[in-house]
């Protein structure tokens, strides 16, 4: 690697088995494609997540490059794992959390409910941005109330981008692999 280069971790939510049709495996391929080290695993046990499960994998994956940026990318409930990490989160130069779900919601579903016991929304210093849209079942609320005005994050809002999931249309995402490549890039919808 150059100092040029650029490493991508890239953290997928509950359920999720990495399928073609979702934004992260589009961006994972986009960004091989421009010569970037891409990793991007299936974290264990996606259907009945644990998390130490999951901090462990994120141990084992999120190891800091010898040279060049490291940026993370979360989406759904790997936000909730970025932000449960605390001491055991990777030391990233950019971080992109993706359409969390509420603690609400996290609590009502018995297989992820762990990841919101205990989570701090008092977080100071936490440099990372939060993009979400409008009309994500996960999220009712709106992630900028439960996470973004609480955490102190920088905020892209998406209209109507609901949980920013093939469900919702977000297969190729340009915006975001445009900020991938530059972190003054706003991300907006498909």
């Amino acid at each position: 690697m150059t100092s040029d280069s650029k490493t991508f971790l890239i953290l997928h939510g509950y359920q999720n088995h990495r399928p073609a049709g979702h934004w992260q495996h589009w961006l994972a391929g986009q960004l091989r494609e421009r010569g970037h080290d891409v990793r991007y695993p299936q974290l264990p046990e996606a259907d009945a997540p644990v998390l130490g499960e999951w901090l462990a994998a994120l141990e084992a994956h999120g190891e800091r490059p010898a040279e060049g940026e490291f940026v993370v990318l979360a989406h759904s409930l790997s936000v909730l794992l970025w932000l449960r990490a605390g001491e055991r989160r990777p030391d990233a130069d950019r971080v992109l959390l993706v359409a969390p779900p509420s603690p609400p919601v996290t609590t009502s579903i018995p297989g992820i409910a762990g990841f919101a016991d205990g989570l701090d929304l008092t977080q100071k210093g936490l440099d990372a941005r939060l993009v979400y849209g409008d009309g994500d079942p996960y999220c009712p609320e709106g992630a900028d109330l439960h996470y973004g005005v609480p955490l102190g994050l920088d905020l892209d809002h998406v209209p109507g981008g609901e949980h920013l999931n093939p469900d919702s249309g977000y297969g190729e995402w340009a915006s975001v692999l445009e900020w991938c490549e530059d972190p003054t890039v706003r991300i907006k919808g498909r």
